[in-house]
């Protein structure tokens, strides 16, 4: 308000008007401080406060919105008053939006505003990773967590899955494969065999539980054979390969199949036999028993009922897969020289195949050689008459061979579902 101010000077009174404090009161002014440490759902922004505007600050802070120019009505923090310069924490933001933010400050006057500054949260992409090594109880997979910035914290990532779509982590099946951005890959055990899945990849922070993309499969069969055996098989590329090598005794009409024992006998041979590696059964348990090819092409057939022994070509088929022969051989290996003498080169066992060095017995006196060194199949595909097709794979070689070898020989037997 104004004040009149009277002065008599030479008899004459003079009237003048002056303003009170009051009237010279602003509102303040300040600048907005730069956001930073911006995260999915946070940011750290902040004023400097230049002028007060004559009239102490009563409140401070920022405030945003998604749309320009956010005022005090919309979202803000509150700041302590004493400083100049103040820093706030925003939160509650979402992920992957753009937020306008203004530094304010109010005094008994009313609320200044600092220039409007802008923001956008973090995020990250998250994409499952198609299941490999597909066996009857297990399978391979995994996900890649890819952020489009820093100060991104994922405190859990892993797989989960079910039989029907959508799991979640609130399911008990699910693996947790550390944490942070970055790939990583999951073993997922538990399954039932000839059954189908679905799997998602998860990564959890502070925000919440993010999901990649869905995928499914269909887990590999057991198989029994006559004698009770249980194979395992695996899922590669189109086909459907046991896991481990033959053990049965009997053809799948039920007759034995003739054991021979006798080095001599063995090499005379004509007709369909087995035997078991330097003639001691238990280490058919680890490495299957070895057949000639007689045993393989008898027409009474020697793998169980909807699976049969491979041809070269379905052999061919597996190797070009794995990227071709020169290669191939070591992703059928298991790893390691528990089994394999050193230097098992190129092993990786990827496949799922678990390949082992079988060894094999001799064509002529029915010796045996190769254990712990070269693993040998059978092919039903005949070279000649007296020769006929095998693959095999050595502990110096990642290579896979296919090459003919006589009818009497003794090799493994690795069978191949029915298509």
């Amino acid at each position: 308000m104004k004040t009149k101010i009277s002065f008599l000077i030479g008899g004459l009174i003079l009237i003048l008007s002056c303003c009170s404090n009051e009237e010279r009161l602003t509102i303040p002014y300040l600048n907005t401080t730069d956001a930073s440490c911006i995260t999915e759902a946070t940011a750290v922004s902040g004023g400097i406060i230049s002028s007060d505007g004559g009239s102490d600050v009563v409140a401070c802070g920022v405030c945003w919105s998604t749309a320009p120019n956010p005022t005090i009505v919309n979202s803000l923090t509150s700041d302590t008053t004493s400083t100049v310069e103040f820093v706030s924490k925003i939160t509650g933001l979402k992920p992957s939006t753009t937020y306008y933010i203004r530094a304010y400050a109010t005094n008994k006057v009313g609320t200044a505003y600092g220039l409007q500054d802008t923001l956008t949260t973090k995020s990250f992409t998250l994409t499952t990773i198609a299941p490999t090594i597909i066996m009857a109880q297990t399978a391979s997979s995994g996900g890649v967590v890819s952020s489009d910035g820093d100060n991104l914290t994922v405190s859990a990532k892993g797989i989960c899955w079910s039989t029907s779509v959508n799991p979640t982590v609130d399911l008990p099946t699910k693996t947790v494969s550390g944490s942070g951005a970055g790939p990583f890959i999951s073993n997922i055990t538990g399954l039932i065999a000839n059954t189908t899945y679905f799997i998602r990849a998860y990564a959890t922070n502070s925000v919440g539980t993010k999901y990649g993309n869905e995928l499914s499969f269909t887990t590999a069969q057991i198989v029994t054979d006559l004698d009770g055996n249980m194979y395992n098989s695996v899922i590669i590329g189109t086909q459907i390969w046991m896991v481990e090598n033959l053990k049965t005794t009997k053809y799948r009409d039920g007759s034995s199949i003739l054991n021979v024992t006798d080095d001599a006998q063995w090499g005379n041979l004509s007709t369909g036999a087995y035997c078991d590696y330097n003639n001691i059964e238990s280490h058919s348990t680890i490495y299957g028993r070895l057949y000639n090819w007689y045993a393989v092409s008898d027409s009474r057939n020697i793998a169980p009922a909807g699976w049969h022994v491979a041809t070269v070509d379905e052999w061919a088929i597996l190797s070009t897969y794995l990227g071709g022969k020169s290669v191939a051989g070591g992703k059928l290996k298991t790893t390691g020289t528990t089994y394999w003498f050193s230097p098992n080169w190129g092993a990786t066992n990827e496949s799922g195949f678990s390949a082992l060095p079988s060894g094999c017995r001799n064509k002529y006196v029915g010796d045996f050689y190769g254990i712990g060194e070269d693993s040998y199949w059978w092919c039903t595909t005949e070279y000649s008459k007296p020769y006929a097709w095998v693959n095999f794979i050595e502990n110096y070689s990642r290579e896979i061979y296919s090459s003919d070898r006589s009818k009497t020989y003794g090799f493994s037997v690795r069978c191949l579902r029915d298509y």
